[in-house]
């Protein structure tokens, strides 16, 4: 059974996220460690939301509650946050509507910015970092990687793609009432990661030419020289804010890497820029509150940019859940056909045992003979199709147990469910499936 706990901009504080996202980086693998029923966890952790996809290796509900509780408790103490916080702020998926979450929060339907571009590479991230620490599994896989292809479905059929938006286009937007001219602005961007390059290509198609680049892991001199930049050393960081009509913050440092007393230093330089704009987008908070408090500064952080998301284009918003909601159908349809699968394959190795045996007791009176094998071989893969493509039929209506009971009733064959498990897995790629698999 999968589960995913989720706590997003919707239904937790940005303060929570940010203490969730802390403890993330060690969760997966706890969770799988640790927990009597989790056998793979996948953790995707971003600027807006924080998600916990779990495969649980049992069908049952109590099952299901006791592995939700066991994940919300190593969780909080990850994250250092009260339990009872925790329990009160994640909301908890299970069965189908795991996937048609996956698949609308891969697509960029649950965003601050509706079809923003990240989410769908984080998405990928996310799974490629399990299968690093080893706590993916056979359905955590099937289930992230039919997300990833609902989203570029999504990115190409409509148009919430079209426009590239993105959480720091959307930053970007609010701030237009700030800055009078970009061209003219000097920007100081802290931080060398992906969104530290989606923030300059956003600078730049603003019309922005004057910005340097500062790393608090000491990686500036290399984005700097890939990106045509100005670095900033540690010691330079106090006179580059002097300097700066506006500083954007985007780096994983788990501290925060901008605080009051810094600014208040650079409003004492001479010459310094007396009206500045700090755009905090780090998640851990790359800037300390207090910021805002420095006279002449004005903070925008992931909080104030969330409640100025401007309303979703409907039409393309209506197009793309209609998307994820047949790519969640089919996922489920496809789930349900793997759960006919021990049926099928039981059905299959009776008629063709039952053929071994004649063909070994004709070639014992030399009454066989490779042409003739063939032939019946033939006729027994005919007359298995019928039922092979009745029961997958019978498997996406609702017909799972019509399928098994026919078979039991018809040929007295009793199916083990764990086949299912072993035919679906035997069709991922060898690097993609779960260690033992």
């Amino acid at each position: 059974m999968l589960l995913c706990l989720t706590a997003n901009h919707r239904n937790a504080s940005f303060d929570l996220l940010e203490k969730l996202s802390i403890g993330a980086p060690s969760l997966a693998t706890s969770l799988v460690t640790e927990s009597d029923f989790i056998q793979g966890a996948v953790v995707l952790a971003t600027c807006n939301r924080f998600e916990a996809y779990l495969d649980v290796d049992e069908p049952l509900t109590a099952a299901a509650a006791l592995a939700a509780e066991q994940a919300i408790e190593v969780l909080a103490e990850a994250s250092v946050v009260d339990v009872d916080d925790v329990r009160n702020t994640l909301t908890v998926l299970c069965g189908d509507t795991v996937a048609e979450h996956l698949f609308s929060v891969s697509s960029g339907l649950e965003s601050v910015a509706i079809g923003e571009d990240e989410i769908a590479g984080q998405v990928r991230r996310a799974l490629t970092t399990a299968r690093v620490e080893h706590t993916t599994s056979s359905d955590l896989e099937r289930l992230f990687q039919r997300a990833s292809k609902t989203s570029r479905g999504v990115k190409t059929k409509t148009g919430l793609g079209g426009a590239g938006r993105s959480l720091v286009r959307l930053a970007l937007d609010l701030a237009e009432s700030r800055v009078t001219d970009w061209a003219g602005t000097t920007v100081l961007l802290v931080g060398t990661g992906r969104y530290a390059r989606a923030s300059l290509a956003a600078l730049r198609d603003r019309g922005v030419t004057n910005v340097r680049v500062y790393s608090p892991s000491g990686r500036a001199a290399n984005f700097a020289a890939s990106h045509q930049l100005q670095a900033v050393a540690k010691a330079e960081l106090v006179e580059a804010i002097a300097a700066s009509d506006v500083i954007v913050t985007c780096s994983t440092a788990p501290t925060v890497v901008l605080t009051a007393e810094q600014l208040n230093a650079a409003a004492d330089i001479e010459g310094a820029v007396e009206r500045r704009l700090v755009i905090d987008l780090g998640l851990p908070r790359n800037v300390d509150p207090a910021v805002s408090t420095v006279s002449g500064t004005e903070l925008l952080d992931l909080e104030t940019v969330s409640l100025h998301a401007p309303l979703e284009e409907l039409n393309a918003e209506s197009h793309a859940r209609a998307l994820v909601g047949e790519a969640a159908a089919e996922y489920r349809a496809s789930r349900a056909e793997a759960e006919v699968a021990p049926a099928v394959v039981a059905l299959r190795s009776h008629l063709f045992d039952l053929l071994d045996d004649e063909i070994a007791r004709a070639r014992s009176r030399g009454d066989s003979s490779d042409e003739t094998e063939r032939a019946l071989r033939h006729l027994v893969g005919v007359i298995l199709h019928t039922p092979s493509v009745r029961a997958r039929e019978l498997a996406r209506t609702g017909g799972t147990e019509t399928v098994f009971a026919a078979v039991e009733a018809l040929f007295g064959l009793q199916a083990s469910p764990a086949v299912a498990e072993a035919v679906v897995a035997s069709t991922l790629p060898l690097t993609h499936r779960a260690p033992g698999a």
